[in-house]
């Protein structure tokens, strides 16, 4: 008879689980194996994939981690597992399926981490500007709100009373419901304001809750006072950019504003008025030292009185002006006056534009006056400026040009043209020329072929830098077009319009490198005209 004990051991042996039966499932494993325990990482499930994400991560489902902790059983040393035995299959009774839930998930958005979901605003803000969306995302839940509260999202913000398309009365309270926006929005999310555009204001400025400020820009506002513009350069002692185009402000607000905050000023952008004047003698007597750009354009209702300007006075009022730009504006330089000293210059000038739609005063004589102590200038626009010759611009002291504009729209029909001087230009800047603008230009056809062959002839066997190239109606052949392409490599846009004589379907603006080849595919193999 056998003892008690091996039978003991046999029972307990055939009421042992077979090895693994309680193995985790597929969605375990996976689960360990991307974000084991104590890695700092968790995963996280969406519709479509599986997200890693740094972090400790939500509590795993009770079945889970009951499998997870349950221990499995080992076998006797010398024992094999008896073979399962089959279950019986029953059938269950079909239970009706749940109803699914109705509306959104509830916590979707707490699961976002917090730095995506600034990104993803971040974006958003970068499109469109802060508001009106940061303000409505501050409502869904707690982790939009706190991402909406940011101080990186809030740098750049514009302002603009809403178009309600009602009479008057509708208008003052859209208004009114702004204001009362910004008196929360103010000492809550302006603090790290950094640039600030108003779009037709009539309103206060804000000023002392953005103590950051650098920029503001003033579009279509009037009523700006003196003390309103005072009190904002005492309270943003950051404030360096001015741009006050389009508005109405009177010249004795604006020159306040100088006299406060012109030792920090950077950029200032003013539109011509007979309010100018004065502006530009604050300037001269070297209120703003600091000054670095400086642009004067021509509004909607052009004025006709021509605007005096004594280079030699802004060249000492503002040593340091890098870009100036006088845009469509009909200036007058004053006199120098005999035996006058020429003036310092502006020996960090970078950038001179003296574009018009209309002929100017502007001659070699003013533009050495302005450019003789410039050897820095990279980009030259003289667009309209037809009493400028080629001799001219080569008598200038900078090397290094990277942008020449020369074009003259619809204005080249009644005025006598120079017909010879353009390889002079190309001859002296073909190494750094990127744009070259010559539409409209009277040069003859073996003229511009000598001038654009300077492009071919680099020295050292290194390709030309011109990516765009404009030579609307000019006198420009098939020959020359198809050198200058094969030379520059980086041209990626042509404007050949109105050029007679080039064939017919050929005379149109490239853009982009595959436009430009197909043009000079075409040239090779269409026939000369006539």
């Amino acid at each position: 008879m056998a003892s008690p004990a091996p039978r003991r051991a046999r029972r307990r042996a055939r009421a042992a689980p077979l090895a693994g039966a309680w193995a985790r499932s597929a969605e375990d494993w996976w689960w360990d194996r991307l974000a084991p325990s104590g890695s700092g990482y968790h995963l996280l499930q969406s519709d479509s994939m599986l997200l890693v994400l740094p972090g400790p991560g939500p509590a795993r489902p009770r079945a889970q981690r009951r499998a997870a902790r349950r221990p499995q059983r080992q076998l006797p040393p010398g024992h094999r597992a008896p073979a399962a035995k089959p279950k019986a299959r029953f059938r269950p009774e079909l239970a009706p399926a749940p109803a699914p839930e109705q509306g959104p998930d509830a916590g979707w958005g707490d699961r976002i981490p917090l730095e995506i979901l600034v990104k993803i605003f971040g974006l958003l803000v970068a499109a469109d500007g802060p508001m009106p969306f940061l303000s409505r995302a501050a409502r869904v839940c707690r982790r939009w709100q706190e991402a909406a509260s940011q101080p990186a999202l809030w740098h750049t913000v514009t302002l603009s009373p809403p178009l309600t398309g009602r009479p008057a009365k509708g208008e003052v309270k859209a208004e009114k419901k702004l204001l009362a926006s910004l008196e929360w929005l103010m000492p809550n999310r302006f603090s790290q304001l950094q640039r600030l555009t108003l779009i037709h204001w009539k309103s206060q400025l804000v000023g002392e809750s953005c103590p950051r400020l650098t920029f503001l820009k003033l579009s279509d506002c009037h009523g700006v006072t003196a003390d309103t513009l005072v009190m904002l350069a005492k309270a943003c002692h950051q404030l360096h950019s001015l741009d006050l185009q389009h508005s109405m402000v009177e010249s004795t607000a604006v020159v306040s504003f100088l006299v406060e905050a012109g030792s920090r000023m950077r950029k200032l952008w003013l539109t011509y008025s007979s309010h100018t004047t004065a502006i530009l003698s604050a300037l001269l007597g070297s209120c703003c030292p600091q000054l670095q750009v400086l642009e004067v354009s021509t509004g909607i209702n052009r004025n006709s009185t021509p605007l005096q300007l004594p280079v030699e006075a802004l060249q000492k009022g503002c040593p340091q002006l890098q870009v100036l730009r006088l845009l469509n504006l009909m200036w007058l330089p004053k006199p120098p006056g005999r035996g006058v000293a020429p003036g310092p210059g502006f020996p960090s000038l970078e950038e001179l534009c003296l574009a018009s739609s209309t002929c100017n005063f502007v001659s070699n004589e003013v533009l050495g006056r302005l450019l003789h102590g410039s050897p820095n200038l990279r980009l030259l626009d003289l667009r309209g400026c037809a009493r400028i010759t080629p001799a001219g611009l080569r008598d200038l002291p900078c090397r290094e040009l990277e942008q020449l504009h020369l074009g003259l729209y619809g204005m080249s029909d009644r005025l006598t043209l120079a017909k010879e001087g353009s390889p002079l230009l190309t001859q002296k800047w073909y190494h750094t020329l990127r744009e070259l603008d010559l539409s409209g230009q009277g040069f003859s056809e073996k003229d511009l072929e000598q001038a654009l062959a300077a492009f071919s002839g680099t020295p050292g066997g290194s390709h030309p830098v011109l990516c765009s190239l404009n030579l609307r109606g000019t006198r420009v052949t098939p020959s020359t077009v198809s050198s200058v392409i094969s030379s520059c490599l980086g041209l990626v846009y042509l404007n050949l319009e109105s050029c007679r004589c080039l064939p017919r379907g050929l005379k149109r603006a490239y853009r982009g490198l595959k436009e430009v080849q197909w043009c000079l595919e075409q040239l090779l193999t269409s026939p000369s005209p006539n």
